[in-house]
């Protein structure tokens, strides 16, 4: 190499040491570098890093040519003056490269009258590639110029492996994720949600609708229907799939608490609020936020909802920032909500903004020709969760078929777990399915009738658990009507409480106070 090229290489291996220390493009460095090198008469610079999946070297950059610019170009090992450099692991040093019968010129921008030398890129004791540069003019110090390049391919070996291992994480972190997305809209999709029956396949169809755009939907229907299921098939099946899915059941949260949870609050915007939190609102920007049990929520926090849906805008409790949000919002309710509409307990505004686009789901006992294949499925997950095999009888199914199922599809997983339990073989016949009493004769008992039902003696137990004295009438009523509908009721809480005109936090709350002992059946 030449006198004057000496003192252009030190500012060539300068500038190859400033690009390595600054650049986080993995792309982008390998170009500058070429660039660098290119100053000190090298110009026609390439770089050709291994494909971890097939071994192959791929030209990964090229000194003056964007990657569009040129087709991919690969070399298996051993193959062209770049392919020997990989596999032997040593610099390939070619005083003129038209006479060496290993140049393939793939590329077609190398003068075959010019030297050429590739030196391989290796670090961790491992090939990572091939650094190749032909001279601008015929070389005297051709060993000289190899020692160069050498360096340079030292120093870009760290670069290479680290991007070569980024690069691997990021494949098998997007495998990862695709994996999980599919397992998702397996779990979360209409094949998890059983029924054939016309009332069904309508409720299908109004899914699949509605599941393209961003319109708010209401879903309605008994405890127990598979309210979240609906709501789960509507976002996994949406454009919004891949943002977040944020659920919260708005009747397990006092008002006070339903707020923080929902809008979040700053630090100190009241007693334990020790620091800043996000609520679900934020959490579920650019995705879907699922609200069960909407039907419960107080005046005073309906207003704040109201804001919500119609600004997608909010506050923090405590804090004077507004947020804005990009959000879908499904809403679940088994409560009637024109009634609570008419009594002045909800808002009308707010009914509105959430009744867009209603889907009714329809009680268990309006299919009753999907509770064979619904009994099946369930009977297969649970199956599944206890690591055996279960089987339905048939005698079994009649005997699901004949019931009401007042608890709905929730019921039926309980009776059939239930069951399952039972069962030592794994058989599940007619004898392990267990049902309510009062539903096997009939139809349900009415209000009226159950206004006359007062079982006798009054024994019972206060609000804080002791016993009652049976002159407290006020007590001795309330606790006898609760009673009467949970034994009319089969002692299914829900349905007790639509007996009574309750909620089932409501009854709930009145089996706690009452000290009423619920029986298990």
């Amino acid at each position: 190499m030449s006198a004057p090229l000496c003192h252009a290489t030190v500012d060539a291996i300068y500038r190859v040491s400033e690009v390595l220390s600054r650049s986080l493009d993995y792309r982008q460095t390998l170009r500058d570098v070429l660039d660098a090198i290119a100053a000190a008469g090298l110009s026609r610079g390439l770089v050709s890093v291994v494909d971890p999946d097939s071994g192959d070297l791929t030209v990964t950059a090229v000194h003056g040519l964007d990657a569009a610019a040129f087709a991919p170009v690969r070399y298996q090992a051993g193959e062209g003056v770049l392919g020997v450099a990989l596999e032997e692991g040593e610099t390939v040093v070619v005083d003129c490269l038209g006479r060496d019968p290993r140049f393939l010129n793939r590329l077609g921008i190398y003068d075959p009258d010019l030297p050429f030398v590739a030196a391989p890129i290796a670090a961790g004791g491992r090939q990572l590639g091939v650094l190749a540069v032909q001279p601008d003019r015929p070389d005297g110090e051709l060993a000289a110029t190899a020692r160069f390049v050498e360096m340079v391919a030292n120093l870009i070996g760290q670069s290479v492996r680290l991007a070569l291992e980024v690069e691997q994480e990021k494949q098998s972190l997007a495998e990862e994720r695709d994996s999980l997305r599919r397992t998702v809209r397996g779990k979360y999709g209409f094949d998890n949600i059983v029924g054939r029956s016309v009332k069904m396949r309508k409720v299908f169809d109004q899914v699949r609708m509605v599941a393209k755009w961003n319109t708010t939907v209401l879903i309605r229907g008994e405890t127990g229907t598979g309210k979240e299921l609906i709501a789960n098939a509507i976002h996994y099946n949406s454009p919004r799939a891949r943002g977040p899915y944020v659920r919260l059941n708005c009747a397990t949260l006092p008002e006070n608490l339903l707020e923080s949870e929902l809008f979040g609050h700053e630090k100190g915007a009241f007693t334990g609020a020790i620091g800043a939190r996000k609520g679900r609102f934020e959490a579920a920007d650019g995705g879907t936020l699922f609200l069960d049990e909407i039907g419960e929520i107080s005046a005073a926090f309906q207003a704040k909802l109201l804001r919500v849906l119609q600004e997608g805008e909010f506050e923090l409790v405590g804090g004077g920032r507004t947020l804005k949000v990009d959000v879908r919002v499904i809403a679940a309710t088994h409560r009637d909500l024109e009634a609570a509409v008419d009594a002045g307990d909800f808002r009308e505004d707010l009914y509105y903004r959430l009744n867009v686009m209603p889907i009714s789901l329809p009680p268990l006992r309006e299919r009753a020709e999907d509770i064979p294949e619904l009994a099946r499925h369930l009977v297969a997950r649970i199956g599944a969760q206890q690591g055996r095999t279960l089987t339905l009888q048939e005698t079994a199914i009649r005997r699901l078929t004949q019931y009401a199922w007042p608890g709905n599809v929730r019921e039926l997983e309980n009776c059939l777990e239930r069951a399952a339990v039972m069962s030592e073989t794994g058989v599940i016949d007619a004898e392990l399915i267990r049902l309510d009493r009062f539903r096997q004769g009939g139809a349900a008992p009415s209000a009226a009738g159950l206004a006359g039902a007062v079982p006798p003696a009054p024994t019972f137990r206060d609000a804080g658990g002791e016993p009652g004295e049976p002159g407290d009438p006020e007590k001795t009523s309330e606790r006898d009507r609760v009673i009467a509908a949970l034994e009319q009721a089969g002692w299914v809480q829900a349905k007790a409480a639509r007996l009574l005109g309750m909620t089932p936090r409501q009854i709930a709350y009145r089996i706690q106070t009452l000290g009423i002992e619920v029986k298990q059946f």
